[in-house]
């Protein structure tokens, strides 16, 4: 982990023989959760400095994978995330970048809802996103469980972005639908170790995930349950991240979203931002970003936008 970097030759490579011409049931071919993914068992996942990459910044995505939503992690496995790791080589909004991926279910009904890879720089990444299970369930109650992604980020990471410079890494969820308002005690005992034996809000999971983390939540407004209840999903989600929830209207824009959000959090103007990627994704983006109010870095001082 975090030994070399990702580059856009060995990702066209690894899909060219892993992904090329198969089904998203090919390419996720797993049929459950692998003990590697199971956050029950994984004690801490570690973003660190190394030779290749000495100024670590860590990056969660985390993925709704219920439903119809299974197509954000096949995106991203296909395309998308060389192309985050390259806008972020080629933009430098943040150095040398370990990114982790978060697959995203419901607590009430799932058997998998929630499987996190390690932090990579490197191709070891997709090999990892493979080998997650798209349970592909859902309750169908109104919500997903992505206080998850807050929880395991707040309790079961570490970075030395944190620990020796003081900078926040960075935690963007992607979905469709509301979040749930609470996790009970007994869903989070079996979903991550027996020491999380109390039930736990949707407040106070994004509040601990806060302190070391710049937390987001992409909302897929045109897919799934936001296509015909955005309403909702935006009251469930600005209670919580008020200015930090964006609304993305064309899912094919995702990776110059994410990286948008990071070109703001180093202190770029959006409108610049925005403009920067061409007629073809400007106006989709700076809709996404222009009512975003962020801490951005200077010299290691946040500063709110």
């Amino acid at each position: 982990m975090g030994n070399s970097r990702m580059n856009s030759q060995d990702w066209a490579t690894y899909n060219s023989t892993h992904t090329a011409g198969k089904s998203r049931a090919q390419v996720f071919s797993s049929s459950s959760m692998k003990d590697d993914y199971n956050p029950a068992l994984i004690s801490v996942r570690e973003s660190r400095d190394s030779a290749a990459n000495p100024n670590s910044s860590n990056i969660l995505l985390g993925c709704d994978v219920t439903g119809s939503m299974g197509m954000i992690a096949e995106q991203l496995m296909r395309t998308d995330l060389i192309k985050i790791a390259e806008g972020i080589y080629d933009r430098k909004p943040m150095p040398d970048p370990h990114i982790g991926v978060l697959a995203i279910g419901d607590a009430f009904s799932d058997r998998a809802p929630l499987q996190a890879t390690q932090f990579e720089a490197s191709i070891a990444l997709a090999d990892q996103m493979r080998e997650l299970w798209l349970e592909g369930n859902g309750g169908g109650n109104g919500g997903e469980s992505y206080s998850l992604a807050h929880l395991f980020a707040a309790t079961k990471t570490v970075s030395d972005s944190w620990e020796k410079r003081r900078n926040k890494g960075v935690l963007i969820t992607i979905g469709d639908e509301p979040v749930h308002d609470r996790i009970e005690g007994s869903d989070l005992a079996r979903i991550m170790g027996a020491q999380y034996s109390t039930t736990m809000t949707k407040r106070q999971c994004v509040d601990l995930a806060s302190q070391t983390y710049e937390v987001f939540h992409i909302v897929l407004a045109n897919e799934g349950y936001a296509s015909h209840g955005l309403k909702r999903v935006l009251e469930t989600w600005n209670e919580i991240l008020p200015q930090r929830v964006i609304q993305l209207t064309d899912v094919t824009k995702l990776s110059e979203t994410v990286v948008s959000i990071l070109q703001i959090i180093n202190g770029e103007r959006k409108e610049d931002v925005a403009a920067s990627w061409g007629s073809g994704s400007s106006m989709v983006v700076y809709n996404a970003i222009k009512d975003l109010q962020v801490a951005k870095r200077n010299g290691g001082v946040s500063r709110l936008a």
